[in-house]
Parts: structure tokens; sequence; C-alpha cells
């Protein structure tokens, strides 16, 4: 349990105090707050958001706090998100592979067509002008936060319960279709695709070079003396300059330039085989890979503060129907599809359930499933442009805490019985 605490505390807690903080500040001040974030850092820039001339070319390049905030240093976060679902995906015993992830995978397909399903229909019932206004957020009640439903769902099923395992399997998927979503539904600008040959060069570049290639030549050496030459002298250094030339290939792209590190993870040397990311090994992997994940654990808690500060500042008045759509999908939509779609993954299609799990336990997991919050929150920050339908959409994702005590609530109905290490 104290590696879960352990990482809550530093991905999650500053986050959740930055938010309080951007809250209690738009609702006493929201002048101030929005003078704050929108803050120039500096104007005519080679990079930032995109100000367009009347031809449709980029007149102008703004870098803003928030844009260095959402779009740069974020990038970081979903690095390490994508991290944990390309070592789950490709590593042995990864938590993605094999037929044990297969109702997960059901599940979590149920889990986010659940969700799209009620907010797009409820938007319908609430009239074609709401339906406008709204339909580009369809996205946002998808997503799951990872570390507090986790967390949830370890108090609600006991650590030992392996319900707790196909929650953070289906988690994990969430957090890599969350990535596909945002790449390709949500563009930052114009799109160039033409861009992200740039991209694709930096990552082929940098894991030939500094990867494949000395392992080659070490080939029948033992001792492996280019590999940790790369290692010691070089380090992380080739991987961080063929980042940045990534993340600028995917602005130019206009694909959300937060994901433009995601090429460069596959590249980076990376341990054999996964033990999970709540699992007490992993702080003790010094591959290259981990060791990176490790030296950004500080970094990322401080961005993640500035995320919640710069995000969360809605005032309580803009609660809409944005705010009721996005809860709607994450309560309702999402436990029914998770429900829905693992019983057919389980016993229609006969993939089953992990031994001790019941099928009941899937609405109860699907509850725990609805906490949304961070990637809920950054979703609402790029389907929508600033105003009050963005507003009422992230007070949503703000919202979506209460399936914490929903989910409790669930696990006392359906008598889920808990299981101890």
């Amino acid at each position: 349990m104290y590696r879960v605490w352990n990482f809550v505390t530093n991905y999650s807690l500053l986050l959740i105090l930055g938010a309080l903080i951007a809250l209690g500040w738009a609702n006493l001040d929201a002048d101030s707050y929005h003078h704050f974030v929108h803050l120039v850092i500096w104007d005519h820039a080679p990079i930032g958001a995109a100000h367009m001339a009347e031809d449709g070319t980029v007149a102008y390049r703004e870098l803003s706090l928030h844009y260095l905030v959402n779009d740069m240093l974020m990038a970081f976060f979903f690095a390490i998100a994508a991290k944990e679902v390309w070592e789950a995906v490709i590593l042995e015993n990864g938590s993605l592979r094999g037929k044990k992830a297969a109702t997960p995978l059901f599940a979590t397909a149920g889990g986010m067509l659940g969700p799209i399903l009620v907010y797009l229909g409820l938007a319908m019932v609430f009239g074609s002008d709401t339906y406008e206004a709204v339909k580009n957020g369809w996205a946002i009640p998808t997503a799951t936060d990872i570390a507090f439903s986790y967390l949830v769902g370890r108090l609600v099923f006991g650590a030992g319960h392996p319900a707790v395992r196909f929650l953070l399997l289906l988690a994990i998927a969430d957090d890599a279709a969350g990535l596909i979503i945002l790449a390709i539904f949500y563009p930052s600008g114009e799109l160039a695709p033409e861009w992200l040959l740039l991209s694709l060069a930096a990552a082929v570049a940098v894991f030939v070079l500094c990867n494949a290639l000395p392992r080659r030549m070490d080939r029948h050496n033992q001792a492996r003396p280019n590999s940790t030459w790369m290692r010691e002298k070089l380090g992380f250094w080739p991987y961080l300059v063929a980042a940045c030339i990534s993340w600028y290939g995917f602005m130019r792209a206009g694909i959300h330039p937060a994901l433009g590190l995601l090429p460069i993870v596959p590249t980076i040397p990376h341990a054999d085989r996964a033990f999970g990311i709540f699992s007490e090994a992993e702080q003790y992997l010094s591959d290259l890979l981990n060791q990176i994940e490790h030296a950004l654990k500080h970094p990322v808690e401080i961005v993640l503060f500035f995320f919640g500060l710069m995000n969360a500042g809605v005032e309580f008045n803009a609660i809409s129907e944005p705010t009721w759509l996005v809860l709607a999908g994450l309560l309702v939509g999402k436990p029914l599809g998770i429900l829905i779609m693992g019983i057919i993954g389980a016993h229609v299609l006969r993939l089953g359930l992990p031994e001790g799990m019941r099928t009941i336990d899937l609405l109860v997991v699907g509850c725990v499933a609805a906490i949304g919050f961070t990637v809920s929150l950054f979703i609402a920050s790029v389907a929508f442009d600033a105003g009050p339908v963005q507003d009422a959409a992230k007070m949503g994702a703000l919202f979506s805490f209460a399936a914490a005590g929903i989910s409790f609530v669930a696990g006392m109905l359906c008598r889920v019985q808990k299981v101890r290490v």
C-alpha cells in the first residue's frame, strides 16, 4: 500500500492543491486569475499558440504561461503515461499481453463507448443548440484517472482482490486509448502531417545510433563496451534532443504537442520484463527508461501543480448543461459500459473473468473507473475554446471525484468481500 500512497502523493496531491488554489482564486478575483493564466511570456516566438492571418497562414506565435504548462511541460506527464503503456504492451509479463488482458480490453471499450453514448445522447435531449455547442467534448468522460482509481479500488475491494488488477489493466488500456484520441481527434491547429516526418526521423535516428547500433556492435562481447560508453558518457541527452525535435514536429504538424514525446519513448533502452506500475520491483530497475522516469518524478509533480492551477480555475456559476453531461457520461455511462462489454467478453465470448471475481464486480469496477479528473480536465481544455462551455465541462471533470463515494456505496450494495493481501 505504501507504493500506491507514494504514487498518489507524488503525482496527485500537488495537482489537487493547484486545482483548489485555482478554484478559490477564480471565484474570488476572476480577472486577476485569467490575467495570470494567459500571461504572455514571449510574443512573436518561434513556438507557441498560432495566431492566424486572414489568408489562413500563421501570422505569428505567442508563448503564454498557459501554453508553456499545457502544451510543453505536460509532455513529460504524457511521456510517463506512455512509458507505462509501452511496457504493458511490449515487455515479457506486460499486463496488456495475452489472454489475461482480453476481458479488460473489452471492458475498456465499454468504458469509452458508454460515456460517449450517454454524453451525446443527453446532449440531443437538451436540444440541437446544446448539442452543437457541446458535441466536441464527447471524449471528456472517457478518461480514467489511473492513480486515484487504483487507490479507491484497493480501498473498496481490498488489496488482494482480483478486481483490483482488472481495474489496473483497464486503466492502463484507457490511458492508451486516450492518447490516441487526443492525437487524432483534437488537433491543436491546421493539420500539416508532413511535419510528423521530422518526429519520425528523430525517433529512428536516436534509436539506431544510440540503442540498436551499440547493441549490435556488442553482440559477441559480454562486457558491452559500446552500450556502456553510450550510457555513461551520453546518458539521456541524445533522447532529450530527439524529444525536443519530435515535440517541434508535433507542434508544426498541428497535433497536440503535449503528445510530442510519445515517439521517443519506445526508442529508449528498457527493462526486459514488466513488473507493473505499482510493483515494488519497479523502483529498483536501473535501465535508462526507468532511470529517466525516476529523474522526472519531482519535475512532473511541479508540472501537475501548475496544470491544476492553469486549468481548474472555474467560477461556480459556470455550472450548466456540459457539467451534467460530463458527469452523466462518467457516473452512468462508464459503469454501464464496463458492465455490458465486460459481460460480453467474459460470458458471451467466454474469455472469462479472473478467478475470484464475480460478474457484479464489473459494475463496481466501472464506478471506480469513473474518476476522470486529470485527463478529463486536459481534454476539456483542448475540446473547447476558453469560455463558459469549457468552464462548465471542466467543472464536470472536477466533480467526477464523486465517483469515489459512489464506489463505496456500490461495493456495499453488491456485497463486495474485501480480500486482504
